[in-house]
Order: C-alpha cells, then sequence, then structure tokens
C-alpha cells in the first residue's frame, strides 16, 4: 500500500471535485496519507445526485480527471466514487445462523454467513446493496458484542445497515464515469463520505449529525458509540436559496448565485436597512438597488427549512436534541455567513462548519467545505484498503476484509460496464 495513490470523485449537481492521497514513506517506514493534489471543474448533465444528460456528465467527468492529472502528473487509473441522491434507501437487518463445529468458537466465516444472511433478508427487488455495515452482534444471549471472533456459542445473530440503492440510477453513474476509462473501486454513499472527512473519533463516540449542504440535496449522517445510527438525503439545498433570490428580486440565477457568494448572510440581525447593493455590479442588465437585510432574510427561512427537515428526520430516530458533539455542516452551502448560528437555533445544538484535518499540498482545497465528500471519499479509501490488507473485521463500519465480500455483487455490476 505503500506509496499507493487513492482517488475521491465526488459528483456534485454544481461541480465535479476530484481529491488525490497517497501513503507517504518516512525514513523507511510508511507515514501519513496525504493529500497531493486536488481539482473542480463546473457540472454538467448531474442533477440531484443523478445523471440528467449522459454524454453531458462523462464530458465533465473527464475534464475533472484531466486536470486533476495535471495537478498531480500521475495517471487515474481507479476511483472511488460519491452516491446520492433520493434513491438511496438506508436501512436496518438482522441475520441469524448456527455455529455447526464441535468445538462452537466463532471464526471469520460464521460473520461472514451472519452477515450475508442479514444482506439477502434486506435485499430489495430493483435496487442494489452499496453498504453493509454491521453495527454489533449477539451471541446465544449475550448482546451489544462488538467483535465477536474467538468467543463460543451456537447461535450468532448480526445487526446490519443496509444503504442501497435504485439500480438504474447507480448503473447510470457507474457508466458515466467507465467511459472516461478509469475503473471503480466502490461506491460510497455521500453523506458517509463527507463525515468521515470533519468528524472526529470522540464526536463519533458521543453522537454527532453531519449535514452536507450540496447544491440540490442535502444529506445527513448521524454516528453514536461509533456506529453509524441513520442517514438520508432530502431534494433541497442551496440552489434552492438561490432560486428564492431569483423570485424575490426578480433577476436572473447567475446574478442571484453571485450575489450569494459574495455577500449573502443567514443572520439578518447583523446588517442594517443601510447596508444596500447595486444588482448591476453583480451581472444584473439593468441598475437596481436591494438591502441586503431582505436578501439575508431570504436565506435564513430556506436555510431553516433545510434543517427543519433534518431536526425532523432526527425525531423519527429519537435523537433530537440528544447528541452531545452536536451538529458539523460540510458542502458548499456550509460556507455561507451565520448558517451556523441557523443551525443553532433550530437544532438546540452546538454546531459548527466542518474542516478536514488531513494532511496536505492544497490545505485551502482540503478544508473546504464543498471538498468534504470528495475528502472523505480518500479517507474512506484509506481505511478500506487498510482493513482489506490486514485482512479483518472493521469494527468502525468500513468495508474490509469478510465485509468486502457483500459488495462482491455490486462490483459484478461495475464489470459490466468496463471498456
Amino acid at each position: 500500500m505503500k506509496g499507493q495513490l487513492i482517488i475521491g470523485l465526488d459528483l456534485g449537481s454544481s461541480a465535479i471535485r476530484i481529491v488525490a492521497g497517497q501513503l507517504m514513506q518516512e525514513k523507511g517506514e510508511a507515514g501519513a496519507l496525504t493529500c497531493i493534489g486536488a481539482a473542480e471543474t463546473k457540472s454538467e448533465g448531474i442533477s440531484k445526485a443523478g445523471i440528467s444528460s449522459f454524454e453531458d456528465a462523462v464530458s465533465s467527468i473527464s475534464a475533472c480527471l484531466d486536470q486533476a492529472e495535471r495537478v498531480i502528473g500521475i495517471p487515474i487509473e481507479e476511483v472511488y466514487v460519491s452516491i446520492g441522491g433520493t434513491q438511496i434507501e438506508v436501512t436496518d437487518a438482522k441475520g441469524i445462523i448456527g455455529v455447526s463445529r464441535n468445538d462452537q468458537t466463532i471464526k471469520t466465516e460464521d460473520i461472514a454467513r451472519a452477515i450475508e444472511a442479514a444482506r439477502a433478508y434486506a435485499q430489495t427487488p430493483n435496487y442494489e446493496i452499496i453498504h453493509v455495515l454491521p453495527r454489533k452482534f449477539t451471541v446465544d444471549s449475550q448482546t451489544d458484542i462488538k467483535d465477536p471472533i474467538g468467543m463460543q456459542g451456537i447461535r450468532l445473530e448480526s445487526e446490519v445497515k443496509i444503504i442501497q440503492g435504485l439500480a438504474n440510477h447507480l448503473r447510470n453513474i457507474t457508466k458515466a464515469v467507465f467511459r472516461t476509462k478509469v475503473d471503480i473501486v466502490e461506491l460510497v454513499y455521500s453523506p458517509i463520505a463527507a463525515a468521515e472527512a470533519v468528524m472526529g473519533k470522540r464526536a463519533k463516540e458521543q453522537g454527532v449529525c453531519v449535514v452536507n449542504m450540496g447544491a440540490t440535496t442535502t444529506g445527513m449522517a448521524v454516528y453514536e458509540d461509533n456506529d453509524l445510527v441513520h442517514a438520508a438525503t432530502f431534494p433541497i439545498g442551496s440552489d434552492h436559496i438561490t432560486s428564492d433570490l431569483v423570485y424575490t428580486l426578480r433577476t436572473s440565477f447567475d446574478v442571484a448565485e453571485r450575489l450569494k457568494r459574495a455577500r449573502g448572510n443567514a443572520k439578518p440581525d447583523d446588517l442594517d436597512k443601510e447596508d444596500i447593493v447595486d444588482l448591476k455590479d453583480y451581472g444584473a442588465e439593468v441598475s437596481e438597488e436591494v438591502q441586503l437585510k431582505f436578501v439575508a432574510e431570504v436565506i435564513e427561512a430556506r436555510a431553516e427549512e433545510i434543517f427543519e427537515k433534518v431536526e425532523a428526520e432526527l425525531k423519527t430516530i429519537e435523537r433530537s436534541g440528544m447528541l452531545p458533539a452536536g451538529i458539523i455542516l460540510t458542502g458548499g452551502g456550509a460556507k455561507l455567513p451565520g448558517i451556523t448560528e441557523v443551525a443553532r437555533r433550530v437544532f438546540h445544538l452546538p454546531a459548527a462548519v466542518g474542516a478536514s484535518s488531513l494532511e496536505s499540498s492544497v490545505p485551502e482545497l482540503v478544508q473546504d467545505p464543498a471538498f468534504a465528500t470528495a475528502v472523505g471519499l480518500v479517507e474512506w479509501g484509506y481505511e478500506a484498503e487498510r482493513n482489506e490488507e490486514g485482512g479483518g473485521f472493521s469494527g468502525s463500519g468500513l468495508l474490509g476484509g469478510i465485509i468486502g465480500k457483500a459488495s462482491d455483487p455490486l462490483k459484478r455490476i461495475f464489470k459490466s460496464f468496463m471498456p
């Protein structure tokens, strides 16, 4: 694994982003994972985390790959790819098997069978399983076991989190990537990838919700006791804030987007009525003055709506106001000034904008909330490949070793699209 490239490809609706990580070697020993380059291009042909125009999507992905290769100076052969959208389902499943060997000692193959039993039970028609994330096991009557290898028992039960996506949605994404002549190592659910980039071990143990605010979708991932508790995606994002400004200011989308990025604020109380800008300075054809306080009120209202959808989901899983590590915001929408104050008010929890701690030659990009998913894909890939090298069980939920076997059907789908 020394010196191996790990590439994260985030397919967003507004931008496609790539982060390249490498395991550096120091004094004859393997060093830390380091980001050696990143690239970003405008996204075409991708809407709401799905393919809306196949050829445009292929061209956008190719352009970003070419830019990334020029930055790092190394050809890109395989990538970890984000997958999101409302076409993804997150469910719980259980698998039960009997331990038939004479000494009744639980081994790796028993865990694999228990996980596969849960996977088979949860399979939904027209859906393909992306992740099988084991949470805990039960041996006979002993519950809440993280790693049962070596224990004795006659009945082994697994409790897993199944993440599966609509088959056509996954196939369109994979086909578009394969058309660019690169291989897919694994598809990773976007909210989980973003969480990997910004979530510390302590937060993951105490309880935390990572909210990834994309252009057309918002994802959430809730962790507690080092396990994924829940994840979901909503069809609303920061582009909806821009659309609100289009209607209220009666201007074009491009002008509203420039205004939002340059002077947008989600906290109207920070502004006075005397704070005025001219839309012509942001590309409008005619001069028109608007109050920044009014713009902030529009932004605040939509941000509250986005967070209220996440809060409603937290209530359904009985975690509302009960996550000590609070809310971590990522994605391009998280860069709006005042957004954390809105989050604190809606969730009644501490909130902050997340930043990756990954070592990098381009820290300004790696720590950009918009790059969180791409960075998380690299960190996910590093953990997955390290676990696979060790051949063991990953209690953190990252695919590796025996858990990787659960993704074999999806890998067969990948191969059907290889050029």
